[in-house]
């Protein structure tokens, strides 16, 4: 039997937080219960999306022909989000520069293929969420991770992003609050990095799914702090609105110049491809936008406090330390024991030996993602109480 092959680019693939999954598969195979640290979704702990909104679904499933949206989007959910926009950014763009997306994901995929040609490079930070490094990588691209500062609460290091910017480089990307590490950045760092780009006429992609779950400071766009540089902006409803399984995103170009006119057109073609995103959810996220916001202070409040015990916990276990995130629900702790070579080794021992999942940091970044692991602190504190129990009693007899 002559066995079919795959694409190389294909199988080069991986995406460290669902990959890590496969192992802990079996060990429930085999009865285990698995305390899951290791991915970002709310929903799956003690976070409920807003009533007001789950009927906002359920009225549009009535009333919504049921069939293909148009490709752009819903507009009345288009008009919605530029009016956060203006209102959050001070960005003011016309409807044509806002388009929904299946998730943030399938604006990385359809602007990297818009963008990226076999060779060029992209600046990302390290360590930054692996879709733009594997998309990047997908079509030809060389990903430029530079380097975030863990002793400074991982900011990005301006001189270093300054060093790797190179005449093959398309675009710089910003991820902020920051997955894996939680970072919230300051508007120095965000200045410099608009001014960089400026310099080098670059444009920026600025993710911001994260940007009204923070704890210690304000989320500011960098779209808010430079009127001249190109931008676009990936967003979303999957962390805030607590909307993970309705798969919308959406992106917006804040291009005064017209400079990304032709990257725009590009991924729009990939857009009329691939038809529509899901109508009656368009509908109904409206409702997320323009409805009450009431959930927002007690989620913040409710991972705030989980954050504050997570970071005290794992400092007080030998052989680990992290840094205080101060965005998102995710950290990113240092593994410092001599025990273990590797962070792939480190979380599989813990996983097999303790029954808590989590992510290995290399998934996040080769270079400045090893040694280090990522978790959520999304679980109750009871919950996460057991997790790190288990962790510290395992490492207190081996490391």
């Amino acid at each position: 039997m002559v066995k079919m092959k795959a694409t190389k680019r294909s199988l080069d693939v991986s995406y460290a937080i669902r990959d890590i999954l496969l192992p802990a598969r079996e060990l429930e195979k085999n009865g285990a219960e698995i305390i899951k640290l290791h991915i970002g979704d709310p929903n799956k702990f003690d976070f409920e999306t807003p009533k007001h909104v789950r009927d906002a679904l359920c009225r549009a499933v009535e009333v919504n022909d049921n069939g293909y949206a148009e490709s752009e989007g819903y507009v009345e959910l288009r008009q919605a989000i530029l009016e956060k926009e203006k209102q959050k950014n001070n960005v003011d763009v016309g409807i044509e520069n806002c388009v929904i997306t299946n998730g943030v994901t399938e604006a990385i995929q359809t602007i990297s293929a818009a963008v990226v040609e076999p060779g060029d490079e992209v600046l990302m930070p390290g360590p930054g969420y692996p879709a733009y490094i594997e998309f990047t990588k997908f079509f030809g691209g060389k990903p430029v991770t530079y380097r975030a500062d863990e002793s400074n609460g991982w900011q990005p290091d301006i001189d270093d992003m300054r060093k790797k910017i190179t005449p093959k480089t398309k675009y710089i990307t910003v991820i902020n609050p920051n997955n894996p590490t939680g970072a919230l950045y300051s508007d120095k760092v965000l200045k410099e990095i608009t001014d960089l780009a400026g310099e080098h006429d670059l444009f920026i992609i600025s993710d911001e799914i994260y940007d009204l779950m923070t704890f210690d400071g304000v989320h500011h766009s960098p779209a808010a702090l430079s009127k001249d540089v190109p931008i676009i902006m990936f967003n979303g409803f999957s962390k805030v609105d607590l909307l993970p399984g309705w798969r919308l995103g959406y992106t917006v170009f804040r291009d005064p110049q017209g400079k990304l006119d032709e990257i725009k057109e590009g991924m729009m073609r990939q857009l009329r491809l691939r038809i529509s995103a899901n109508n009656p959810c368009q509908m109904a996220v409206i409702e997320a936008l323009k409805g009450p916001k009431d959930h927002l202070e007690a989620m913040n409040n409710k991972l705030r406090a989980r954050r504050d015990y997570a970071v005290k916990r794992i400092n007080s276990i030998p052989g680990l330390s992290t840094a205080s995130p101060k965005g998102a629900f995710y950290m990113f702790p240092k593994i410092e024991s001599k025990h273990w070579s590797n962070d792939q080794d480190f979380v599989l021992d813990i996983l097999n030996n303790c029954h808590v999942l989590l992510v290995p940091g290399h998934g996040f970044d080769e270079v400045y993602g090893k040694m280090h692991f990522r978790a959520v602190f999304l679980p109750p504190v009871e919950t996460l109480a057991r997790a790190f129990d288990s962790i510290e009693d395992y490492m207190n007899k081996v490391a």
